[in-house]
């Protein structure tokens, strides 16, 4: 029996070994009845569309690998021709993209985004309370530009060097505290002392000679904290932890009062309040990445998808530019930022706002001068403002401005001075700044100083960025995962499989608006937790747009708020890249990220439901079922 057990242990702990294997051949094999059984283009359609969406929730094979599964499974089975299918893989977005990530790519080469964050955390101060929201802004207006992931994983360094100093120097006032309470007990023995004088002359040589060995230990103690010099050099994360292990050093002499000492010590943190500190300051930067994804449509790919998706579906719509999207998004981001920061700061630091947000230099502590002193240091190793930084500047301002100011909808953007119409998109700007990059020299022109970047033998025609400063930043799995969404999104088209599922979700129709919005609100942010988002918003698109379809609402009611709520999987460290890169640090744990996550959740679905609710009408006509979607629905019905 023993026996028996034991290799039955086996077999399972073989098979939990290898389910990734086991699911990828199991998933095919137990769904292929629906195509055979009924051999219909919609059959094969949904067939295609429920593999590929359990790879991708699952992640059982990676993203992009389980992205091209329409690609070779559409022509098999007739949906679609190979030729029609590629052509889905690499479309104008992707060409968005490109030139977005040129520029991100000089922004970190010349280290832009460093002078930005520290600047601006520079003006907010040192306080706990103004350094999160300092923080909190810097990440919102890089995430604006660059990926959510590039973003946390710029700023966390910068954070991290911030909070070691908050460390060290509450390590040091431990220790300062503890010789205080020291001297302090030794007042009052020495007191204790002379009301013995009158009554036993041998008491005073004892206590005469006690005082000398008591001062000798005093200059023992001083003398090893001039040694480590703590509070007073900062030091780097990785050195503290490597010379210390996030501990003071043991001193070989017995003080008073150890046991609270040593009760600090056997942490990382001095004390609860500056764990707190660490926890609130690390997860508001994940939480600002994602805000900030929210406000342009090349802030995250979730955008992106659902920008080239609605395109493709109601070619006729033309709404969905760079700037109705900004002015749509950029009051949900500003309230989700003051509303996480409040959230935050009274789950982690308390409701006491003038303590931890006063901005006069008289409330200011030493600690708190102390990791001002570290942020300027930081800042002054940048040094003065470069030439690449200010070409990069330049470029990210002249981007901003043609993507606003190409078709700004009341007034006649640049677009009309050409005769042909239609023909650019943002798209071409910022292409065509990407590839200015490449040309244009990093140094100087007739100037014989070299940047602080290159060496005095380098190429002096060497361009602002290279090939490999490229490669090194573009995500061609999100690009493939982009293509492999329009490539089901254009199946579903054809097969008329959208129709089917549009029929099927009927009964609805007596739900208001607002209702359906808010169940597709709640519904994706939940997936989204426990999936990848551009996967999960890729499976949902489709099924909105044929719900909105069929309930005569318009779909840009369901679309946007989903789209938005689909980036607010932020309650796991598997919700998204940002959320891993911050609890890889160490500062919080999964229930810390649990709960803020969850009341961010809430904040989230909230302001979006807000948003479509009141401003969202008048900006995309939400109140009526548009001509363009009419003609969709009519054609599809056919």
């Amino acid at each position: 029996m023993r026996l028996e057990a034991a290799a039955r242990m086996d077999l399972f702990r073989k098979l939990w070994s290898a389910r990734k294997l086991v699911l990828v051949v199991f998933i095919p094999l137990s769904l292929l009845p629906l195509p055979l059984i009924h051999p219909t283009s919609e059959a094969c359609c949904a067939y295609v569309l429920m593999v590929t969406a359990v790879y991708w929730v699952s992640e059982a094979v990676p993203l992009g690998a389980a992205a091209l599964v329409p690609a070779f499974l559409y022509p098999l089975f007739g949906v679609l021709k190979s030729s029609e299918v590629a052509a889905e893989y690499f479309k104008d977005t992707t060409l968005l993209l490109m030139g977005v990530i040129c520029l991100a790519a000089s922004i970190e080469k010349w280290n832009l985004h460093k002078r930005i964050a520290l600047r601006m955390v520079m003006i907010a101060g040192a306080k706990p309370g103004m350094l999160v929201l300092g923080f909190m802004c810097c990440t919102v207006f890089l995430s604006m530009w660059l990926s959510n992931t590039s973003t946390t994983a710029m700023v966390m360094p910068i954070a991290e060097a911030v909070l070691q100093q908050l460390i060290c120097t509450g390590l040091a006032d431990s220790l300062e505290d503890s010789e205080s309470a020291e001297a302090t007990e030794d007042d009052s023995a020495e007191s204790n002392k002379e009301d013995k004088l009158k009554n036993n002359h041998l008491e005073l040589l004892y206590n005469d000679s006690n005082d000398c060995s008591k001062q000798e230990l005093s200059s023992i103690s001083e003398g090893q904290t001039e040694v480590n010099g703590l509070g007073l050099m900062p030091i780097s994360g990785q050195e503290f932890n490597q010379h210390t292990n996030g501990h003071l050093p043991q001193i070989a002499i017995e003080i008073p009062n150890v046991r609270r000492v040593k009760a600090r010590r056997d942490s990382q943190y001095p004390t609860k309040r500056d764990h707190m500190i660490c926890k609130c300051l690390s997860l508001s930067i994940t939480y600002a990445a994602t805000i900030g994804g929210l406000i342009t449509i090349t802030g995250t790919s979730t955008n992106l998808i659902f920008a080239e998706q609605f395109n493709t579906r109601y070619p006729d719509a033309k709404v969905i530019n760079f700037g109705t999207w900004f002015i749509f998004s950029f009051p949900i981001a500003l309230i989700m930022l003051v509303l996480t920061w409040l959230w935050l700061h009274f789950l982690f630091l308390g409701c006491n706002f003038r303590e931890t947000c006063s901005l006069s230099k008289k409330r200011k502590t030493r600690r708190e001068m102390l990791s001002e002193m570290r942020i300027h240091e930081e800042y002054a190793k940048l040094g003065p403002i470069s030439y690449p930084e200010v070409v990069t500047g330049v470029f990210f301002i002249l981007m901003t401005l043609l993507w606003f100011t190409r078709e700004p909808g009341f007034v006649p953007g640049w677009t009309s001075l050409f005769e042909k119409k239609g023909y650019r998109t943002d798209a071409t700007v910022s292409v065509f700044l990407g590839f200015l990059l490449f040309l244009i020299p990093a140094r100087r022109p007739f100037s014989s100083s070299s940047s602080k970047h290159e060496s005095s033998d380098s190429d002096p025609l060497a361009p602002m960025i290279t090939w490999k400063d490229f490669q090194r930043l573009m995500p061609w799995e999100i690009v493939i995962l982009v293509g492999g969404g329009y490539a089901l999104a254009a199946g579903c088209k054809v097969s008329g499989l959208s129709v089917w599922i549009g029929r099927q979700l009927e009964p609805m129709s007596g739900l208001p608006p607002w209702a359906v919005t808010l169940l597709a609100c709640l519904l994706v942010s939940a997936v989204t937790e426990f999936a990848s988002n551009p996967a999960t918003l890729t499976v949902f698109l489709p099924i909105l747009s044929a719900l909105s379809e069929t309930l005569q609402i318009n779909p840009l009611h369901t679309l946007i708020p989903s789209t938005m709520c689909v980036s607010f999987g932020v309650m796991l460290p598997v919700g998204n890249p940002p959320n891993a890169i911050v609890f890889s640090y160490g500062h919080v744990q999964i229930r810390d990220m649990v709960k803020a996550g969850f009341g961010v959740n809430l904040i989230g679905v909230a302001v979006v439901m807000l948003a479509i609710s009141t401003w969202g009408v008048p900006l995309f006509s939400l109140n009526e079922f548009p001509a363009w979607a009419v003609s969709r629905n009519v054609t599809g019905s056919l």
